[in-house]
């Protein structure tokens, strides 16, 4: 009776607070430029959009041309480029205020490799908007929003690209080895480099606290709350023997959360270099099962794909559909342009930023166009969407779950241990990207780091206990608000990603005309 009391009056007091002192800043990330009378796009999707073709022609189709060759370094192709990791000086480092306060002597060896940080990436963008967002956005665009999706996540891939390479380029590394990297520091490092010292540190610390706040909400409070609508869902709904104890699934949860990230980027890397593909493919076999059974309607659901994605309506809906729903949560599913995932591979053992660029690229490969379609052809082929349908997002994580259901009667329960494990992973992953901005901000101590991941595992508590409302709008509107920072920042150093690239490349030449 207490703890449903003190669960209520938590609610009621953050949606209040929150409410009421966020909206203006709420308002001003998602206003909306008008495409038609009825129907709006956010202004930071359209900057996403342009911003990811404007980097798809600028380094001449990479997400195309590149595209084995990534796959090629995550196997440890190209790995004798590295000497082994042991690097004495790397001449992609930047001095800050005249010296370089970050053990030269071990920039270039990182803590991951690139398998470990594409994992700990991934691991932070496949989860709910995979299965939430897709369904939200066939309802609203119909079948058609399909193919707008592929193709934002086809765009996306020279996004990741550019800031990830950034992210090693301008990385820095303590006296122990730990790195630090992300926007904050290319974005405070670049551009002081192009002569914008004072843009930069005020774009750097912009980020820094928005990346803060996302982590708290959409990378932690969201990511629980929907795991626990889930689980209770599954277990008997109202009648589950956890309903109105979210705070105990939020607490265990939090505990679990605590284990991993006390570790730091090697801990959860090891983590998630085995729950990524451990979850991935939990959730591919459902698909693919239900897909088999219904074999005989998969060219059917391709064709309304086709045809709904250019029937007029279907363009308007299906393109709004996928950008303000399919993208919202999880911070547009495959973060693209948003800067996070360029934190997580700033840890890797390389000395060529471009070759971590090239594995970043693969994300929005894996996030967004095969992960999202696969689940949108379960959603068409078995009858779930119904076109003009605004869902939740805990309404669409059930309509998956019933679509999947449709195969086999117990993989609901298949795809709550997938849900978990979405959250669980995302969580670990944006608890690493929110330490970073906190230590840019507070400092690199002992204390400083135990303040924000015990923080942040109150928040977890929190999440799995509240009605969040607001605090997810709120949330959202940050991860929303880091593109602003980021954007500007690859904007005006993409020449300095293209000297990384071509060195890259010519190493890559060489050592195909020695063997």
């Amino acid at each position: 009776m207490f703890l449903s009391l003190l669960n209520q009056s938590l609610d009621e007091r953050i949606n209040q607070h929150f409410s009421n002192a966020t909206s203006w800043f709420v308002d001003a990330v998602f206003a909306q430029i008008p495409i038609t009378n009825d129907v709006g796009i956010p202004w930071v999707l359209i900057v996403l959009i342009l911003g990811a073709a404007y980097f798809t022609i600028y380094f001449k189709f990479i997400n195309f041309t590149d595209f084995f060759t990534a796959i090629r370094v995550v196997r440890g192709t190209y790995d004798e480029f590295e000497e082994e990791h042991q690097v004495t000086v790397s001449n992609t480092v930047s001095k800050v205020d005249g010296d370089n306060p970050d053990t030269i002597r071990v920039e270039g060896e990182g803590e991951v490799t690139h398998f470990q940080a594409l994992t700990a990436a991934i691991s932070a963008t496949v989860g709910l908007g995979n299965i939430a967002g897709v369904a939200i956005a066939l309802g609203i665009g119909g079948p058609g929003a399909t193919l707008w999706m592929v193709l934002i996540g086809l765009l996306g891939m020279s996004s990741k690209f550019v800031e990830c390479t950034l992210g090693v380029k301008y990385r820095e590394v303590n006296d122990t080895g730990k790195v630090f990297g992300g926007p904050m520091y290319y974005l405070k490092k670049g551009l002081k480099e192009k002569g914008f010292k004072r843009l930069g540190k005020l774009l750097a610390i912009i980020f820094a606290i928005m990346c803060i706040g996302g982590s708290f909400g959409g990378g932690n409070m969201f990511q629980i709350n929907q795991a626990y609508k889930l689980f209770e869902h599954v277990t008997g709904a109202e009648n589950s023997f956890i309903a109105g104890n979210g705070w105990l699934f939020g607490l265990i949860m939090a505990i679990l959360v605590g284990i991993v990230i006390i570790g730091g980027i090697k801990k959860i890397a090891n983590v998630t270099d085995k729950i990524v593909p451990f979850m991935v493919v939990i959730y591919m076999l459902a698909v693919f099962v239900v897909l088999g059974l219904n074999f005989e309607a998969i060219p059917g659901a391709f064709k309304s794909i086709w045809d709904g994605a250019f029937h007029p309506e279907g363009v308007i809906g299906g393109f709004v559909g996928v950008l303000i729903q399919g993208f919202k949560r999880a911070a547009f599913s495959n973060e693209a342009g948003v800067g996070s995932a360029s934190i997580a591979h700033s840890a890797v053992k390389t000395k060529y930023p471009a070759s971590e660029g090239l594995v970043a690229l693969l994300e929005p490969f894996i996030d967004t166009v095969i992960v999202c379609t696969l689940t949108a052809l379960v959603l068409i082929i078995t009858g779930q969407i119904v076109p003009g349908t605004i869902l939740s997002d805990e309404e669409g994580v059930l309509l998956t779950a019933s679509a999947l259901e449709s195969g086999i009667s117990w993989f609901p329960y298949v795809l709550t241990v997938a849900v978990i494990l979405f959250a669980f992973s995302s969580m670990i992953s944006w608890s690493y990207y929110g330490y970073q901005a906190w230590s840019f901000l507070f400092g690199r101590s002992r204390k400083t780091e135990y303040i924000y991941k015990i923080l942040f595992c109150c928040f977890t508590v929190i999440g799995g206990a509240a009605t969040l409302g607001a605090v997810t709008v709120f949330s959202d509107a940050m991860i929303f608000a880091m593109m602003v920072p980021n954007m500007i920042g690859l904007a005006i150093l993409a020449p300095k990603v293209l000297e990384e690239l071509k060195r890259y490349r010519n190493l890559i030449k060489d050592y195909k005309l020695q063997r």
